[in-house]
């Protein structure tokens, strides 16, 4: 239990104010045995109604009781019985009332004090989440901007890929930038691998034909736009895609691949 939470909840003044149901009352009584931080914070509430209505009532003045005795006596004068019914203290009553009634609006006014504390707080981590979400926008509109700048590059060579006997619907494009010895694949032609299985780009020489792997095609399925950027220092003369197990394999396994496609002159 969040015992500092609970605190501040505010229930424990609606206790001490006497506004809870029984079975509340029995709850918050249980937690004040268990935890002795909520029991001092009870008797905290406690001690500081107990003193604002000190401090609002009118109070006993000094001497109060012979000065009443006196003025008792001098109303009723010296025929009078004890029968007679005496004078109501009207002003001590209201004063009394008046100070029960400010205490208890200090405590709707913390109550309330509490509640907006907790609501700004609310306020503030969703708009923490919101900055968050407006920075990982602007992450990826900057990654694409980068992307579709170094697609238009007049040194990007673009080479498509072939679907292959595993898969002949299948389909991607590679820009080759030789200046930045940068690939930029679009896999957005490949099906989803499965479970335990990775993408793996290929370098191919064809005389003799030599595979030499480029790198992954990672976090395939959270990747929106399919586009997968990859460092190429080889003299490629092609380009192959295959469907290895998760972190690659030294040799491609051309029994899966998926795409093949040659550099034009």
């Amino acid at each position: 239990m969040d015992v500092e939470k609970y605190i501040a909840s505010g229930i424990l003044e609606l206790y001490v104010s006497g506004t809870l149901s029984p079975q509340e009352n029995e709850e918050v009584q249980g937690y004040a045995r268990q935890y002795p931080e909520i029991q001092a914070e009870i008797e905290a509430i406690e001690g500081a109604v107990l003193d604002l209505t000190k401090r609002a009532s009118p109070g006993m003045p000094q001497n109060g009781f012979e000065n009443i005795s006196s003025k008792i006596r001098t109303d009723l004068g010296p025929n009078s019985t004890s029968d007679s019914k005496p004078k109501t203290n009207w002003t001590a009553y209201l004063g009394w009332a008046a100070s029960i009634l400010l205490a208890f609006g200090l405590i709707w006014v913390y109550l309330q004090n509490n509640q907006l504390k907790s609501d700004i707080e609310v306020t503030n981590e969703n708009l923490e989440q919101l900055e968050d979400s407006l920075s990982n926008i602007r992450s990826e509109i900057a990654d694409k901007e980068n992307i579709l700048e170094e697609l238009r590059n007049r040194d990007v060579s673009v080479v498509l890929l072939q679907g292959q006997q595993v898969s002949p619907t299948s389909y991607a494009k590679v820009f080759w930038n030789t200046t930045e010895e940068v690939v930029t694949i679009d896999a957005q032609g490949l099906p989803e691998p499965p479970k335990g299985y990775e993408y793996q780009v290929w370098s191919l020489t064809l005389n003799p034909l030599t595979p030499t792997s480029i790198g992954l095609l990672s976090d395939f399925n959270s990747n929106e736009d399919k586009l997968f950027s990859l460092e190429n220092s080889n003299q490629s003369q092609a380009f192959g895609i295959t469907l290895e197990p998760e972190g690659g394999s030294e040799t491609p396994n051309l029994e899966q691949l998926y795409t093949l496609g040659t550099v034009g002159p």
